[in-house]
C-alpha cells in the first residue's frame, strides 16, 4: 500500500507528541511491507529529502512572505505541501491513501482529495475546544471549523482514546462508525541501556531525597499548578521529597511565583527544556512520575513512564483515565484536587510493595496494548476501510452516471420519435 502522511513536524523537528507518532508509525507500517511518504516543514538546515530508514521524508520550506500570523503561515505551508504531494504524484503516480495529522494539514489533505481522488483518514490528536475548554475568540473557531472540515472530508477518523471519541462525536457530530480507536504506541526499546546514574541524579535532588516527577508543557491544561499545590501536603507527610520540573512553557513565571508564595523553592526544582537522552536518564531517576492534566486526549508520557519503570499518578480525566488502572497499574488523583493528588502520591511513597505492584503490571500492560505492530495493524485495517468504501462510492457514482444516461437516451429516442410522428401527421395533413 502507498501511504502519504501530510504533518508539519516530523524529527529531528519535535514540537509536540505528534513527531513521534508519525515517525514511529511510518517505521512500523515499512517493516510491514507498505511504501510511505512523509511530507513536512522543514526547519532551519533540515534536508528538503531523506531516506529514513526506508520512510521517505520531503521537507518544505514556507513563502519568504512574513505571515500576520500563526493561521496565515499555516495556510502558506499548506500551500506548499500541495505543489510538494502534487509533484510526488505527477512523478511516482497516486497514493492509495493520504494520512492527516491534526487540522494544521487540513487544507492540504482536502486538496489533495479533490485533485487526485485518493481518500483522507485523519488522526485528530486533540481538539481546540478540549485544549481551551471551549471556543473563546475567532482564531479558535478558525481552528475548530477546520477540524470539522478535515473530519467531514476524511473517510475514516482516528483518535487515541475512546474519551476522544465521545469528544468527536459532541463537537462534530461525526458518526460512531466513522471513528476508529487506536490508541498510540511506545516503542518498547526506548530505555534500553539507560540505568539510574546517580551523578546526573545530584544535579536535581540529594540522594535521600525523592524526587517527584513532572514532564511536561508548562500549560494550564497539563496541571502542573496544582501539583505545586500540592507540595506543602506532600512535604508534611513525606519531607525529603522533591518536585523536578521538567520542561518548559507560558506558565514558568506564573509557576515559579507560586513556588515561593508556598515557601517551598528549595523543593522545586525547575530544569528547563531537557532532551530526549536526559529526559530517558531523569525517567530513570524518579521515584514517581505524576501527570495531574486538566485535559488529556490520551498521554503518551504516561506511557513512557511506566516502560521506565516508574509509578505513575495521573488525574482522572481523557486518555489518562483509560489507560491507568486506580491501584493495578498506577494510582488516579480527582482532576484538579490539589488534595486527592497528594493523597495519591503519598500512598507511593509510603508503600513500596505497592509501587513493585503497579510498575510490574504497567510494564505487562505497555507490552501488550501500546506496541507499534498492533497498533500499525489497527492503522493498516483503517485505511483499507477507507479504501474499500471510497471504492464503493466511486461504483456507485459510476452507476447512477451510467443510470442517467441510459435515462437521456431514453428520453432522446422518445422525443425523436414523438417528433417524427408529429411530423408525419403535419404531412397527412399537408
Amino acid at each position: 500500500m502507498k501511504i502519504l502522511m501530510l504533518s508539519w513536524e516530523y524529527p529531528p523537528r519535535i514540537v509536540g507528541g505528534i513527531a513521534r507518532v508519525v515517525h514511529d508509525l511510518s517505521h512500523r507500517l515499512i517493516k510491514d511491507g507498505h511504501d510511505v511518504t512523509v511530507v513536512t516543514y522543514r526547519d532551519g538546515d533540515m534536508s528538503y529529502f531523506e531516506d529514513d530508514n526506508g520512510v521517505k521524508v520531503y521537507r518544505v520550506d514556507n513563502y519568504m512572505i512574513s505571515p500576520n500570523n500563526f493561521i496565515d503561515w499555516i495556510m502558506q505551508l499548506n500551500f506548499n505541501m500541495i505543489a510538494k504531494a502534487s509533484e510526488i504524484i505527477n512523478q511516482e503516480g497516486k497514493f492509495d491513501v493520504i494520512h492527516a495529522h491534526d487540522w494544521l494539514v487540513a487544507n492540504a489533505a482536502k486538496a489533495l482529495k479533490q485533485s487526485y481522488d485518493i481518500p483522507i483518514v485523519s488522526t485528530i490528536h486533540a481538539t481546540e475546544a478540549g485544549r481551551n475548554s471551549g471556543i473563546h475568540d475567532e482564531t479558535q473557531r478558525y481552528i475548530n471549523d477546520t477540524e470539522w472540515m478535515l473530519t467531514y472530508e476524511s473517510t475514516e477518523v482516528i483518535v487515541n482514546s475512546n474519551y476522544m471519541k465521545s469528544e468527536l462525536q459532541r463537537l462534530f457530530g461525526l458518526p460512531y462508525e466513522k471513528i476508529n480507536v487506536v490508541p498510540k504506541g511506545i516503542t518498547q526499546t526506548n530505555f534500553a541501556g539507560y540505568e539510574r546514574d546517580y551523578e546526573f541524579r545530584r544535579q536535581f535532588a540529594a540522594d535521600n531525597e525523592k524526587i517527584i516527577l513532572f514532564t511536561g508543557r508548562l500549560v494550564y491544561e497539563k496541571g502542573i499548578q496544582n501539583l505545586i499545590a500540592a507540595m506543602p501536603k506532600i512535604l508534611q507527610g513525606y519531607n525529603d521529597a522533591k518536585l523536578v520540573v521538567a520542561g518548559r512553557g507560558g506558565m514558568i513565571d506564573e509557576l515559579r511565583a507560586q513556588v515561593n508564595y508556598l515557601g517551598i523553592s528549595n523543593k522545586v526544582y525547575f530544569t528547563g527544556y531537557l532532551d530526549h537522552k536526559s529526559i530517558c536518564k531523569m525517567y530513570k531517576c524518579a521515584d514517581v512520575s505524576v501527570f495531574p492534566s486538566t485535559y488529556e486526549p490520551f498521554g503518551i508520557v504516561a506511557l513512557e513512564a511506566m516502560l521506565a519503570g516508574i509509578p505513575v499518578v495521573v488525574s482522572d480525566v481523557g486518555g489518562l483515565n483509560e489507560i491507568v488502572e486506580h491501584g493495578v497499574n498506577g494510582m488516579k488523583s480527582y482532576a484538579g484536587n490539589a488534595n486527592s493528588l497528594a493523597d495519591s502520591i503519598l500512598s507511593l511513597l509510603y508503600n513500596p510493595q505497592l509501587c513493585a505492584n503497579v510498575v510490574k503490571q504497567a510494564k505487562l500492560d505497555v507490552k501488550n496494548k501500546y506496541n507499534w505492530t498492533k497498533i500499525a495493524q489497527d492503522t493498516h485495517f483503517t485505511y483499507q476501510k477507507a479504501i474499500c468504501q471510497t471504492m464503493a462510492e466511486r461504483q456507485a457514482r459510476q452507476i447512477a452516471q451510467e443510470e442517467a444516461k441510459k435515462a437521456q437516451k431514453a428520453k432522446n429516442t422518445e422525443n425523436e420519435i414523438t417528433n417524427l410522428l408529429g411530423f408525419k401527421k403535419r404531412q397527412a395533413y399537408a
